[in-house]
């Protein structure tokens, strides 16, 4: 099959790999029809590095149509359309009973101290083939796979692989009163989504912060009031402060994490880590702070007194410093976290069967070719063409 493959910094190649195999009875074989490249895909391209091998299969966004089933799967059969959530859960287990499918017993990666296994991401998460292929071997396939119904596109479900969930657990997190206030700092998918489910569950006030054109106008036109952090720079937080009664937003979802703008050193660093050996590099990024924190300490200045912060951008640093005075003082709540995507799906299917509410229709900006894939990462890296959300079709 072909199949989009790390090969290095900036470098993904689209190679023809053998084809995944049945290897557990409970296993199915996806044909995949649609996958997106997500904004953490970028931390592979740029940054994640010393934990991926040549050859690691990416992507973690897929559906497609099943086409191989294990003997011991009862729920689904060949021809099935489903989704496949990032997380790699058993559905079973203690975590998984609660409603924590991102921290999963059954495929916690130990050897690194991390939670459940993820699908197309790096030795931390299991190192498990990803979705940006043609396709993809789906463990728990009475359990993890979300069967959605024929008809609509693609487009209307492939969204509860990562970012319809990623963005309602973000806005969940968030704890916005009724008719309150919250401040999205990052706009691209995760943010941008964020930002229209806020609205959706009722927020008066939702703030959507960036420093691209077409992101901000995106946003603008959902009825987000969009700002320009090229405006405002370092006196942002007075500016939301002066549009909240000088209190500052009830919560700030930091929808950008690690890939923030500022810090030029933290920012050298992530260069550095992505080019030394990966012994070094590995120890590096477990042992020092690599993460540029422009972002969280904005969260942190923004939101009022007593309000929470939902941190949803990945960070990748083990040494980051926090400002606890800060935190302590303003009586801040701070929630974050993996997606636990099987714990939203049924709260989000519904708003997918039928209407629109959420305008996941026509939320790609670019669908390309598998093939086209080397390119599409380019660009979104860039940040070029407008693009802010990319499907494949393999």
């Amino acid at each position: 099959m072909r199949a989009l493959t790390w090969h290095g910094r900036r470098d993904v190649r689209v190679d023809t790999v053998p084809d995944p195999t049945i290897q557990e009875p409970t296993d199915v074989i996806v044909g995949i029809t649609a996958t997106g490249i997500c904004g953490s895909d970028l931390h592979l391209y740029e940054t994640l590095g010393p934990y991926l091998d040549p050859g690691d299969i990416l992507g973690h966004e897929p559906m497609g149509r099943v086409v191989e089933a294990g003997p011991e799967v009862t729920s689904l059969a060949p021809g099935d359309r489903v989704v496949v959530p990032f997380n790699v859960s058993c559905g079973d287990c203690f975590m998984c009973a609660r409603g924590l499918h991102s921290q999963c017993e059954t495929t916690q990666v130990r050897e690194h101290g991390k939670g459940a296994a993820l699908f197309g991401y790096t030795k931390l998460y299991g190192q498990v083939p990803g979705g940006q292929a043609q396709y993809l071997r789906v463990p728990f396939a009475d359990r993890l796979p979300v069967k959605v119904p024929e008809g609509p596109p693609d487009e209307r479900f492939v969204y509860l692989s990562d970012v319809l969930p990623t963005a309602w657990q973000a806005v969940r997190y968030a704890d916005v009163p009724p008719d309150g206030s919250v401040t999205v700092l990052g706009l691209g998918p995760i943010g941008d989504m964020a930002a229209r489910i806020a609205l959706h569950q009722g927020a008066r006030v939702v703030i959507g912060v960036d420093l691209v054109t077409e992101r901000l106008a995106r946003a603008a036109a959902r009825g987000v009031t969009a700002v320009d952090l090229r405006e405002h720079g370092a006196q942002l937080a007075d500016v939301i402060r002066e549009m909240t009664g000088g209190r500052g937003t009830d919560a700030v979802i930091d929808a950008v994490g690690m890939e923030a703008h500022g810090s030029p050193v933290a920012k050298a660093a992530q260069r550095v880590t992505g080019m030394l050996p990966d012994p070094v590099a590995q120890r590096l990024m477990e042992f020092a702070g690599v993460d540029r924190l422009q972002a969280l300490h904005t969260a942190i200045d923004i939101v009022r007194r007593g309000g929470t912060i939902s941190v949803v951008g990945v960070y990748g640093g083990m040494a980051d410093p926090l400002p606890m005075l800060t935190l302590f003082d303003k009586q801040i709540q701070l929630r974050m976290g993996q997606a636990n995507v099987r714990r939203w799906v049924d709260e989000i299917l519904p708003l997918l069967d039928g209407g629109d509410p959420l305008g996941v229709e026509g939320f790609a900006t670019h669908v390309l070719p598998l093939e086209e894939g080397p390119s599409a990462y380019a660009t979104f890296q860039a940040k070029e063409d407008g693009m802010v959300k990319t499907l494949l079709r393999p």
